[in-house]
């Protein structure tokens, strides 16, 4: 192994390990992901699928692309790191075959509605603002088939009104070994570092004013919610 492969090799295992310690049910969040896309489109079908933030360890394209042998899919981040890291984990798992990659944002993707289903999963706590949020998820369900399936993850309730969940995912890093200090500093970085929305009503008036509607919840973990939702 070279030394870029060791250290990206090195980055991707962090990355993953860091995943789930902070997202209790990380595995079965994007396992879950692909059963209720299979259910909307079809069990063994052949989907294209938009996977809108896979920077870092691409699980959704590992997972999905483990368990359903017919789909495709075409990875967009705007990070040039983050995407080195993809690329490396898709291509050990045999999937680069199968999987487009895009450095950029899902705006870079033509415009033509071709993807059969998408997932956006912990990004748009990430993206500042509901009109930042918005335009990503337009930007998505204008590049989906009327009635693809769009699986949303992320956290989706205001950090400041939920102490108690909050002390929890302190517990949690506490518990997986981390030292008073480093603790503090993992609730110091969440406090300041994401713009999730305020609760689940809000998730679902994003994705109706975004082009979606009939979200299923599927999925909780503390702060984290996941739901599919249906292009109108």
């Amino acid at each position: 192994m070279t030394d870029t492969a060791a250290k990206f090799d090195a980055r991707a295992h962090e990355y993953q390990l860091q995943s789930r310690i902070a997202l209790a049910g990380y595995d079965a969040c994007h396992e879950l992901t692909a059963c209720m896309l299979a259910a909307k489109l079809g069990s063994g079908s052949s989907a294209h699928v938009l996977v809108a933030g896979a920077g870092g360890g691409a699980r959704e394209v590992l997972t999905a692309g483990a368990l359903e042998p017919g789909w495709r899919f075409t990875a967009v981040d705007p990070s040039q790191a983050m995407m080195d890291i993809a690329v490396t984990a898709i291509d050990a798992a045999g999937l680069l075959g199968r999987t487009s990659t895009k450095l950029g944002t899902v705006d870079d993707l033509p415009s033509e509605a071709v993807f059969d289903a998408a997932t956006l999963i912990g990004v748009l706590h990430h993206v500042p603002g509901d009109a930042g949020k918005l335009a990503l998820l337009r930007s998505i369900s204008s590049r989906m088939k009327p009635g693809a399936p769009l699986v949303l993850a992320g956290n989706r309730l205001a950090y400041e009104d939920h102490q108690l969940l909050l002390t929890a995912w302190g517990e949690r890093w506490r518990m997986m070994g981390a030292s008073p200090s480093e603790v503090e500093a993992k609730l110091g970085k969440i406090l300041q570092g994401a713009d999730p929305p305020a609760s689940e009503a809000e998730v679902e008036r994003l994705l109706t004013a975004g082009g979606f509607g009939n979200p299923t919840w599927f999925f909780s973990s503390l702060f984290w919610g996941a739901c599919l939702a249906s292009r109108r």
